[in-house]
């Protein structure tokens, strides 16, 4: 029987595989070919960029697999959402649930403007109702721009803490890396980011930033900067800048726009794919909750919409939690 353990090993494997595949693409290929549009489907646009990582996933899963334990995968770009493997294999004696996001980060990767992660959480296979809660191990793989030789990988198993090295592209070495949540009481000086990515209803997601922001320093508007915002159009990117200590405040507000205006919603949100890995997170300290204060259950599937806010401490959600419901329910949002 296939160990938790075991599956994790082969899974990090499959992020090596993959991040020199796509590396080595980005080398061979101009920009305007990586950027092609592959096909549209329901969750999200698939750029020829995807194709690399997704083409390699069932043929590793269905090589590493044994016949008798089943997995079942969930991703973006499978038929349906999901696929048993092997191929033939009752989902119901399936032992886990692999979520997996190849290359979250897609647009900003094919432009080598910032890198992009390879995305897996590992949940035991409860049946439809599994959900983020449920996974046991999860893991993040950076990949990197061309001009950067190095790339950073981070893995927790429930209860264990995390763990996380710096691989060297250039000696193909890794070595420890210590990973710390920023212990700030206040978001001032820092950054702290309500996301807005794409066109559609970004006034009322930077009014709803202001408000947060402005109500955190008293309301009171200086001339000097209090805090700054940090679009990273990657939702595995933006919790690592949490669990690094990078950023102190994120919250992706995007599905609760289409309460307020569906033809004007912001388009493509973060899916249960986009955050399987945040298990790492909440390991490494970091604080992550609905838009009510509760723990995120979305089921793993492709095409959920998740609203998520993550803080880097106690204090920060003390300090900034109550204005942001606050803005929230003067909206109707909650």
């Amino acid at each position: 029987m296939l160990s938790l353990e075991t599956l994790a090993g082969k899974i990090r494997q499959l992020h090596k595989i993959i991040r020199a595949e796509v590396v080595a693409s980005c080398e061979s290929q101009s920009v305007s070919e990586l950027a092609k549009v592959a096909r549209e489907v329901e969750e999200d646009t698939i750029y020829a960029i995807d194709r690399i990582s997704e083409e390699r996933l069932i043929a590793f899963f269905e090589k590493e697999i044994p016949p008798e334990s089943p997995i079942i995968l969930i991703a973006e770009g499978i038929a349906n959402g999901k696929l048993v493997l092997p191929k033939g294999a009752p989902e119901a004696k399936a032992r886990y649930r692999i979520i997996m996001d190849p290359i979250d980060g897609t647009r900003a990767i094919m432009y080598q403007k910032r890198s992009a992660w390879i995305l897996t959480g590992v949940a035991p296979n409860n049946g439809a109702a599994t959900n983020l809660q449920d996974i046991e191990y999860a893991i993040q793989t950076e990949i990197p721009l061309l001009k950067q030789h190095l790339s950073d990988v981070v893995f927790a198993f429930r209860g264990k803490g995390i763990n996380a090295c710096r691989f060297n592209r250039l000696t193909e070495k890794e070595q420890r890396l210590y990973l710390t949540p920023s212990q700030a009481e206040s978001i001032a000086h820092g950054f702290a980011t309500v996301v807005r990515f794409f066109p559609g209803m970004r006034e009322v997601l930077a009014a709803i930033d202001d408000e947060v922001a402005l109500g955190a320093q008293g309301g009171v508007e200086q001339e000097k900067a209090f805090c700054f915002e940090d679009q990273y159009i990657c939702t595995g990117g933006q919790l690592y800048e949490l669990i690094n200590g990078h950023d102190r405040f994120i919250a992706d507000l995007r599905p609760l726009m289409k309460k307020l205006d569906q033809a004007r919603s912001p388009g493509i949100c973060c899916h249960p794919y986009d955050i399987c890995t945040e298990l790492i997170a909440r390991e490494a300290g970091v604080i992550i909750t609905d838009e009510k204060g509760m723990p995120l259950r979305p089921r793993l599937t492709v095409n959920d919409d998740v609203t998520w806010v993550g803080y880097a401490n106690d204090a920060i959600q003390k300090q900034v939690a109550s204005r942001l419901k606050a803005a929230l329910r003067k909206r109707d949002l909650l």
